[in-house]
């Protein structure tokens, strides 16, 4: 066997397990799908089968629309994912840039600071959290949706690797052309680090659209409850055991999620691969 041959059999062995892992990971999207379209009977049956039998799509899919704000659901989500990402870039584009450009004593225990912020999950200080914003009034808002990850310590690290990347003789010729340091970050690097800040930004949309931890804590009212809190909230009382109308508005609370990494996908490999280039 040449070594031509033996190339192309090893690429067409790691193409083959690279499709069996997506269609692993595709299993259960695939799976809801189809029981989205399928009559309750048929789903309580036991029988296995991808394609129904019998169709309820139209059945399932009213039910899901009419039955709950599924559209207020969706406005929440947005309304409260648009702020996070917004407040995080605020905070995270100007912290990483001081880390990864400008030499200021501190510099280096802060970014150690940022690390130890990563290792701590964000359920580890949910009580005090919720105690302060209970205090302050602020429970069953969308502030408590959205105040306590405005800081986010992936969004610095990740946008600091990328700064990294950038060559000094662009920000040196800024300097030189007389611009402050605020238009330095705000009108060259940040442009220059877009694809970074989609990555990001795709990390944090898809962690808050499906987080149910916290609105599942300060969210009480119907009316504020994020795409996974309204499930909870009308499982049982509108759905009861009807899981083909359930499915079916977990395909539609899905659905932007899967449309938003299409669009946006070729920026966000962009930006991980380079913003690992530089320690």
């Amino acid at each position: 066997m040449n070594r031509s041959s033996r190339k192309r059999r090893v690429a067409a062995l790691r193409h083959l397990a690279l499709l069996l892992a997506a269609a692993l990971l595709l299993l259960p999207l695939v799976w809801m799908l189809s029981t989205s379209f399928k009559p309750l009977d048929e789903i309580m049956s036991g029988e296995l089968h991808l394609l129904p039998r019998q169709w309820a799509l139209l059945e399932n899919y009213g039910k899901a629309f009419g039955s709950v704000p599924v559209l207020r659901f969706l406005l929440n989500g947005l309304i409260v994912c648009g702020a996070i990402l917004g407040l995080q870039l605020l905070v995270a584009i100007p912290a990483a840039y001081a880390l990864a450009k400008l030499r200021w004593r501190g510099r280096g225990g802060f970014l150690a600071l940022v690390l130890l912020c990563l290792m701590v999950p964000h359920q580890a200080p949910a009580i005090p959290v919720y105690i302060g914003l209970h205090r302050l009034g602020l429970l069953d808002s969308y502030t408590a949706l959205v105040l306590p990850f405005v800081f986010s310590a992936f969004g610095i690290f990740l946008l600091r690797q990328y700064f990294l990347t950038l060559p000094d003789d662009l920000i040196h010729a800024g300097r030189l052309d007389g611009m402050s340091e605020a238009a330095i970050l705000w009108r060259v690097a940040t442009p220059a680090a877009a694809p970074a800040i989609v990555a990001f930004a795709v990390f944090s949309v898809i962690t808050h659209w499906n987080d149910l931890f916290w609105p599942l804590i300060v969210v009480s009212s119907p009316q504020l409850a994020t795409p996974p809190r309204g499930i909870v909230f009308f499982r049982n009382d509108e759905f009861g055991t009807d899981y083909g109308a359930m499915m079916a508005m977990a395909v539609v609370i899905t659905l932007p999620l899967v449309l938003l990494f299409l669009v946006l996908q070729r920026r966000f490999i962009d930006g991980i691969t380079l913003s690992g280039l530089k320690g």
